[in-house]
């Protein structure tokens, strides 16, 4: 009897990662441990995703987290997972510090934030340090799920109102408006009375810019001091961009009708000022990818050990 054997596939060294179905029932079982036991906490945070609309945005940080994660997940699949249980257990200890203080003097913020630092101190718990410090910026990206404090919240709504109010009166008047300044009130040509409520402070605007932006900035293969850039960038271009919705706002209420410049400020412009943000900020990797000479010195030690392997062997050094 004569066996005829196939022969086996010539490898050439790179193995896609799979994901076996162990790892992924054991995570699925996480996820679920620890949205049973933070139940309540999420159920208020998903409220004021929905209620709230300055912090709506926080509702696409996980998704957003998820795809980070899925397009890493080359070089996150050849990263080894050994349990690191001492610096697991440790930030997980330290998690449930900050939610029994939140609990205790009714501090709901350190509460969300405890349930957030539970989850990470899971992760490096279950994954160890290395895969855990690869993924550190998806991390830390989950805490803008969580509405800023109170106080916080405050300190940084009132002088956005302010400045709002200021810069879209000072272009206003360059423009050839007449407009006159009361509080957070503009009055238009000496008639038409437009207040800057705090709604209008652009908050929102700033917290969805600066999801864009973290997004923006892990994605790109750039510098750090440029994703840096970018990312505190993101507040200029939140400012700027409410400035203009204002503006076109109070044209719209001098020429046209109130109902028509209320439909725009919320509907029209809300839609438009996202995509106008993400072309700001594409135009800003563009122009320092313009006029930033790159050096050899500016080559990071990993980008040169990705270098070095690519060479063949005889290559001359």
């Amino acid at each position: 009897m004569i066996h005829h054997r196939m022969a086996a596939p010539r490898s050439n060294g790179l193995t896609a990662p799979v994901l076996q179905p162990g790892p992924l029932l054991a995570w699925l079982g996480i996820f679920a441990a620890l949205l049973w036991a933070f139940w309540p906490t999420f159920r208020r945070l998903w409220g004021d995703w929905h209620g709230s609309g300055e912090y709506s945005v926080g509702g696409l940080v996980p998704i957003v987290a998820l795809y980070l994660l899925w397009n890493d997940r080359a070089a996150l699949g050849r990263l080894p997972r050994r349990p690191a249980w001492l610096a697991g257990l440790a930030i997980i200890a330290v998690a449930q510090a900050a939610m029994f203080f939140g609990l205790a003097l009714l501090f709901e913020s350190a509460e969300r934030y405890g349930a957030i630092l539970t989850a990470v101190g899971v992760i490096v718990l279950v994954t160890g340090r290395q895969f855990s410090w690869r993924i550190k910026w998806i991390l830390a990206f989950l805490f803008l799920m969580v509405p800023l404090p109170g106080r916080v919240h405050n300190l940084i709504s009132g002088p956005l109102q302010d400045i709002a109010t200021r810069s879209a009166v000072v272009t206003l008047e360059l423009l050839g408006t007449t407009v006159s300044r009361e509080g957070n009130v503009m009055v238009l040509n000496e008639n038409t009375r437009l207040a800057v409520a705090e709604a209008c402070s652009g908050l929102r605007m700033l917290t969805a810019f600066i999801v864009v932006a973290y997004t923006l900035a892990y994605l790109v293969n750039r510098p750090g001091w440029q994703k840096a850039v970018v990312l505190f960038s993101s507040i200029p271009v939140a400012i700027a961009c409410n400035t203009a919705r204002l503006i076109v706002t109070a044209w719209l209420f001098l020429w046209t009708s109130s109902e028509l410049a209320e439909a725009f400020f919320h509907d029209f412009a809300g839609l438009t000022m996202m995509p106008a943000a993400v072309f700001l900020l594409a135009l800003e990797l563009w122009l320092m990818n313009k006029i930033v000479v790159p050096e050899a010195a500016d080559i990071s030690p990993r980008r040169a050990r990705r270098s070095e392997k690519r060479l063949p062997a005889n290559a001359p050094a």
